[in-house]
């Protein structure tokens, strides 16, 4: 794995937490709608939400696994599975890929620009790092 840059710690989780609720409900209302494509989209928010929060983190890479596996989608499962292993240990030292989406279609260690709403989250939240 490469050497990721420490992130900064999280101020207030419950900031992240409440956000991250958001899309994690609305994946879970798009998936009872039928709306994968919907679904998806709202996961990869919660995915960048989750990073700084271990079991957060876990949760929603476990729920991306899932969506992986309604699709039948090989690689997804695949690349969600080899994800389960590094999500919790990257969150709990601070190193992980900021902004990163966590589908398999991204590289598992690149950092991506963060969606303005989701980065006003974040600057509400964040110190510098300890």
């Amino acid at each position: 794995m490469p050497n990721l840059p420490k992130q900064p710690k999280p101020r207030n989780k419950q900031t992240i937490r409440k956000a991250w609720v958001d899309e994690y409900t609305a994946a879970r209302r798009a998936r009872a709608a039928g709306d994968t494509t919907g679904e998806w989209h709202h996961l990869e928010r919660a995915h960048i939400l989750s990073q700084p929060l271990p079991v957060t983190h876990v949760r929603t890479h476990v729920s991306m696994l899932g969506a992986g596996i309604r699709r039948r989608d090989r690689g997804e499962i695949l690349g969600q599975l080899v994800r389960l292993v590094v999500a919790g240990p990257g969150s709990v030292v601070g190193r992980y890929p900021l902004g990163n989406t966590g589908g398999a279609d991204v590289k598992a260690v690149a950092p991506m620009p963060i969606p303005a709403d989701l980065q006003a989250v974040f600057d509400r939240t964040v110190t510098a790092s300890s």
